[in-house]
């Protein structure tokens, strides 16, 4: 199944909301790291780290690069023990 950015009005990326945001050094990258509390996660998402499915209702992790312009073209969601091994 391919994955689809999906664009509020105007080709932004949605905006995500919840969790503390915090700011990691990967792979010489700067990244954006927010985390998704169960209660919060409401869709499937498949996970990069394990190319596994993120159901709804289990806790994980987004992040996006953010040493560039159009970072949210880039945010993925993450098993929280896929990121932690990244």
């Amino acid at each position: 199944m391919s994955r689809r950015n999906r664009r509020a009005a105007g080709g932004e990326p949605r905006p995500l909301f919840g969790g503390a945001l915090s700011s990691v050094e990967r792979g010489g990258r700067r990244w954006a790291v927010r985390r998704v509390a169960g209660s919060a996660a409401t869709k499937i998402y498949r996970c990069p780290g394990c190319n596994q499915e993120i159901f709804p209702g289990t806790s994980h992790v987004v992040a996006w690069p953010t040493d560039d312009i159009g970072g949210g073209d880039e945010r993925r969601h993450w098993h929280t023990g896929c990121w932690a091994r990244g």
